[in-house]
């Protein structure tokens, strides 16, 4: 099947670029007083003499308020995935599809272990299970700090 174009709007595409381009040559004209060949070195010359300076992070994170606390508003209602692990255990596929109804699967933890208590897939606390109200919670016994989190990532 042949593709149908539209001439009207194959003009109207030339017309917009012939407008974009007058309009661009102006700008460099009414800069430069050249037609825009001199733009890229009057903007590496502007850049040069920018005073540029490295950003301390310290100031970043001593500040509790005004900036940070408006940037850490931005992220409040972000959600994430909060997570508790039992244990885990390795097992052959041959086995898994072995397991019915009743079956009994050993993990790796000894009972009254404490959990982990993970978030996105990072360990952020350890507890233990607590029923309230007929439902299943966790009591936290144990935050990990931010630098014990940072050293299990490597």
């Amino acid at each position: 099947m042949a593709e149908e174009t539209n001439p009207d709007a194959e003009g109207m595409d030339e017309d917009l670029a012939d407008e974009w381009a007058a309009a661009m040559s102006e700008a460099g004209e009414s800069e430069s007083g050249e037609s825009g060949e001199g733009l890229d070195d009057e903007w590496a010359a502007a850049m040069s003499e920018q005073d540029v300076k490295p950003v301390e992070l310290d100031q970043l994170g001593s500040s509790t308020g005004g900036v940070l606390s408006s940037d850490m508003d931005l992220i409040m209602d972000i959600p994430v995935t909060l997570s508790m692990e039992l244990g885990n255990t390795e097992i052959a596929i041959r086995n898994l599809l072995q397991l019915t109804q009743g079956s009994v699967v050993e993990l790796d933890r000894f009972a009254g272990e404490p959990l982990d208590v993970l978030v996105n897939g990072t360990l952020i606390a350890h507890g233990e299970v607590v029923v309230v109200n007929d439902k299943y919670g966790i009591r936290l016994t144990d935050v990990v700090s931010p630098s014990e989190r940072i050293k299990r990532l490597k």
